[in-house]
């Protein structure tokens, strides 16, 4: 039996809107395209520290939407 996400695609979307550009579009990528950190820094010419440093921002800002309702 699959677990269901608490959160409906709305709220996630709306939830994705509230980041930076840069930070949605990777989190987007990583999590929704299913993309690794090294394929984002590879297709976006930027070093793998800083996509890995915007999908730790971008999930940490998430989380503080999320326990602050």
């Amino acid at each position: 039996m699959s677990e269901r996400s608490p959160f409906s695609g709305e709220t996630l979307s709306q939830l994705l809107e509230g980041l930076p550009e840069e930070e949605r579009f990777i989190l987007t990528l990583h999590y929704i395209k299913g993309r690794t950190s090294q394929e984002i820094a590879d297709a976006l010419g930027v070093p793998l520290r800083a996509v890995d440093s915007m999908i730790s921002s971008g999930k940490a800002r998430i989380l503080g939407v999320i326990t602050k309702n």
